[in-house]
């Protein structure tokens, strides 16, 4: 009997913990979303009640206007091809670099390969600074020009740790099999440790895709020209503009379909439907997770 009354204990307390994990869950889940809520409701409102307040939990004068606007803004589509462009091509360098160095650093017989990957450790601690990074674009000649965007940021080094952590879990005798076989390093990294390192492959991808899509610091010092701005820095001038502007307020009558505020605001829904989109697709493989091992053996 006494047994018994530990287990119902034990299984009441089990129930109240996950109730209130699910309420905890659900909160934080609401404060994070709630932001991108209201940016959507926002942009379809009219700007009297975006600018008075009155848009809080459900959009008010529904409107398309700001949307409208926000498509025939000078250069908006020059940046939004520029960002594609940035991510698509910054995340195949990016997957290239990371995934070969990952591959070679977690391999026991390479030389040299504990100061290698002390080497590239290091830099996540210790970096040259904004001013000498700057210098360095500038002294190779890479000021204004896309190859900075690409390659000059081709690696992050948390990302090349789980790689080589995924890597490293891949059993050996599968390669010891390859190489028997008469294949090279090369032919046994694309067909062997590739297809095997999917999940992590997904998910170092997409933390690739997310910072590059929203990426704009670098680009905003590094780019001049507005042809190769990518959608980022055109939005951050737009709210630069906004809060230089706080007469605005005052010229919105009930009348006004759009305003720069709603403008910005449809701009960011634009900008997050891409990788809202993409999400989808490797969210399989983050539920896989970045330990665990595609084979068993």
């Amino acid at each position: 009997m006494k047994n018994d009354g530990q287990h119902l204990i034990q299984g009441r307390g089990e129930r109240i913990f996950n109730i209130a994990m699910v309420f905890i869950g659900l909160a934080i889940s609401a404060v994070v979303l709630y932001p991108l809520y209201y940016t959507v409701i926002a942009s379809i409102s009219k700007p009297l009640y975006v600018e008075n307040g009155s848009v809080l939990f459900v959009p008010k004068g529904v409107t398309l206007e700001s949307y409208r606007q926000a498509a025939s803004k000078p250069g908006i589509w020059v940046a939004y091809a520029n960002t594609i462009f940035y991510t698509v091509v910054g995340v195949l360098v990016n997957m290239f670099f990371t995934a070969t160095m990952a591959y070679s650093l977690s391999k026991p017989r390479l030389r040299f390969r504990k100061f290698l990957t002390l080497f590239a450790v290091f830099t996540m601690w210790f970096s040259a600074g904004l001013i000498p990074l700057y210098m360095t674009f500038r002294d190779f000649g890479l000021l204004n020009t896309r190859t900075a965007i690409i390659f000059g940021f081709a690696m992050n080094t948390y990302n090349l740790i789980i790689l080589k952590s995924f890597f490293e879990q891949v059993p050996e005798s599968l390669e010891e099999a390859a190489f028997m076989d008469g294949a090279s390093n090369l032919r046994i990294f694309a067909t062997i440790y590739l297809p095997l390192s999917k999940p992590a492959l997904a998910t170092v991808g997409m933390f690739y895709a997310v910072n590059r899509w929203n990426s704009y610091f670098w680009a905003m010092n590094l780019i001049r020209d507005d042809d190769k701005m990518p959608l980022q820095v055109l939005l951050k001038k737009l709210i630069v503009d906004r809060v230089a502007n706080e007469t605005e307020a005052a010229i919105i009558t009930h009348e006004s379909m759009s305003s720069p505020t709603t403008v910005i605001y449809a701009i960011i829904v634009l900008a997050i439907i891409p990788m809202m989109v993409a999400y989808p697709f490797v969210q399989k493989y983050f539920k896989t997770g970045l330990t665990i091992g595609a084979v068993k053996g």
